[in-house]
């Protein structure tokens, strides 16, 4: 099972979600003042109807009861317009904020070491960037206005109730131990389930993304039911906890009217008692039981919103988890390469404690020399690869590079010094000279050119209508798998990497196009330090060594020529391989 991604913790995930909003100072303190402003109005209308009731009792005229009215009109209209403004201006920071994390996750992302995308997987980061962005920013630039004025409305108001008389304050309180409790009931139940429901949607993710991704094998072996029926648990456990959290939300609102109907009769049996005994107007009760039935609709809205909330808390935790990863470190140049040799030992070698795939292996490729590596599959040869390219470490083991160890390096420049080309080609949807200067930004038309012509790309190439200019990729020219590959050694010709490890680098070429594409691989290799899986032993056959691997050990070692007069293993596989 691939392991997931970090998630941050409830300090840290709020700690960077505030920094973000402490970055725009100026505009977080005007949304502030305008929702507070809105908030702040919209207690008028109770407050103003109280002193009506009171006017209407000493006996006021007409006048007075439409300069009231007119006031609480006022108050309306501001209120809404400072409400709109408000909201306007929150969306807009809730929009930016949103932004900048989906930034930083996908800069983490993107920057993450393949050793660690190897073990995740892509679906939980798929996920991740999808799913979890979209939960935040739905809240963000939709609900969150609405959550912080409701918030704001709640704090509020019950500043106005105690202004009032803080008697009728204190009898309002009598609805807080019932919210409390409801809370308190519902918020550790639901909280695990929020939690598990992403974690869900990560692994659903991740299923739907290796059957698509695989859709050809899937299909060769005729296991759609096996692929879709994974999806279907993945999806039917989303439903059961989706439904489960129901159940606790509609168990959770019973308790909230409870707790509303004796704050209510609370408030209004303390207004009944005191203006009987002359301690308090009626105006005052009035306004003082409007307050409080105006704390329904907030108060209701926030804890109905908890569990948005709870989602929120759970992606926002998914997606700091990834944007607080460290960066790509480059450690301090303390020595060069002194040249292009690659120096590989494997003392011992497993997949997350499984058992060992490598073992007691020693592999030394001289400056400029070229070395296959050979032997059945699951032999070890493309791990080895991985390890000798920098893309994994081994579990107990050393690479160095013209005596430098890789650690020390850093992987920026490992990878700009030894360049992994596989049978997995990405060709990327745009103009084919975007494509090429992934491996170099600064290349030329000309240099571009000459490398497509030294990958064996020429005769295609001058067909494309557009020349370099010409769409690939999605959407586009679609290229042959032997043209993918022709293209990726294109691209590491203008890498110019003092390495090139070639894993099975030409098996897609098929038995029609496989004699141009070694010899491709051979010119865009030649005079370079290089280290070739080999798909085809005529591949091995052109190597200046060549390594024969079984079960994660080397059982042979020498030239071409050497390994068939040994009678060996390699001998065996020689001769089947020519008839």
């Amino acid at each position: 099972m691939n392991q997931l991604l970090p998630v941050a913790g409830p300090r840290e995930t709020w700690r960077a979600f505030g920094a973000e909003f402490a970055r725009m100072p100026r505009l977080s303190t005007i949304a502030a003042a305008l929702l507070i402003g809105a908030a702040a109005s919209m207690l008028v209308a109770p407050w103003v109807l109280g002193r009506l009731v009171d006017a209407v009792i000493a006996g006021a005229g007409l006048d007075e009861v439409i300069g009231h009215a007119l006031v609480i009109g006022a108050a309306s209209v501001v209120g809404g317009l400072l409400t709109a403004a408000g909201a306007a201006v929150a969306a807009r920071l809730g929009e930016t904020v949103v932004a900048r994390l989906r930034e930083r996750v996908m800069d983490r992302a993107l920057h993450l070491p393949t050793a660690t995308l190897e073990r995740t997987g892509t679906g939980d980061l798929v996920a991740r960037a999808g799913d979890d962005v979209a939960v935040v920013a739905n809240v963000l630039t939709g609900g969150g206005p609405a959550l912080v004025n409701a918030l704001l409305s709640v704090v509020l108001t019950a500043g106005g109730l105690f202004a009032l008389d803080w008697r009728l304050g204190l009898a309002g309180l009598a609805a807080v131990p019932g919210y409390a409790l409801a809370m308190r009931w519902y918020l550790p139940k639901s909280a695990p389930y929020y939690t598990r429901e992403r974690i869900v949607a990560g692994e659903r993710s991740q299923a739907m993304a290796g059957a698509l991704h695989g859709a050809a094998t899937v299909r060769a072996y005729r296991i759609e039911a096996d692929q879709v029926g994974r999806i279907a648990d993945r999806s039917e456990a989303a439903r059961d906890l989706s439904l489960d959290v129901f159940k606790l939300y509609t168990r959770f609102s019973t308790r909230m009217n409870r707790a509303e109907y004796f704050g209510l009769a609370a408030v209004l049996i303390a207004g009944f008692l005191l203006v009987r005994y002359d301690l308090a107007s009626v105006g005052a009760a009035t306004a003082a039981a409007l307050y409080f039935h105006r704390l329904f609709n907030p108060i209701g809205f926030l804890l109905m919103e908890a569990d948005t909330f709870l989602q929120v808390n759970a992606s926002l935790a998914r997606l700091i988890g990834v944007a607080n990863l460290p960066g790509r470190a480059t450690p301090p140049v303390s020595s060069e390469p002194v040249d292009s040799g690659l120096e590989v030992v494997v003392r011992e070698h497993r997949y997350d404690g499984g058992p060992a795939v490598l073992s007691d292996i020693v592999l030394k490729v001289a400056p400029g020399e070229r070395v296959a590596l050979v032997g059945a599959s699951g032999a070890g040869k493309t791990t080895l690869a991985a390890i000798a390219a920098g893309i994994i470490p081994p579990s107990d083991g050393d690479v160095a590079l013209g005596g430098v160890p890789l650690a020390d390096l850093g992987e920026e420049r490992v990878r700009q010094r030894i360049a992994l080309v596989s049978q997995e080609v990405h060709v990327f949807a745009g103009p084919l000279a975007t494509d090429l200067r992934l491996a170099r930004p600064d290349a030329g038309d000309d240099e571009m050119v000459a490398a497509l012509e030294r990958a064996g790309a020429g005769d295609w190439f001058r067909a494309l209508p557009d020349g370099l200019a010409t769409e690939v990729g999605e959407g586009g020219h679609r290229l042959t798998s032997a043209q993918a590959q022709q293209l990726a050694l294109a691209r590491l010709v203008l890498a110019g990497p003092a390495v090139a490890v070639l894993d099975e680098a030409t098996a897609e070429a098929g038995s029609a196009g496989a004699r141009d594409l070694d010899r491709a691989a051979t010119a865009v290799t030649e005079g370079r330090t290089t280290l070739i899986v080999a798909h085809r032993l005529t591949q091995a056959a052109g190597a200046d060594r060549i390594l024969v691997m079984d079960h994660g050990r080397v059982v042979e070692e020498g030239s071409h020529e050497t390994l068939r007069q040994a009678g060996g293993r390699y001998a065996r596989l020689w001769t089947a391989w020519e008839h």
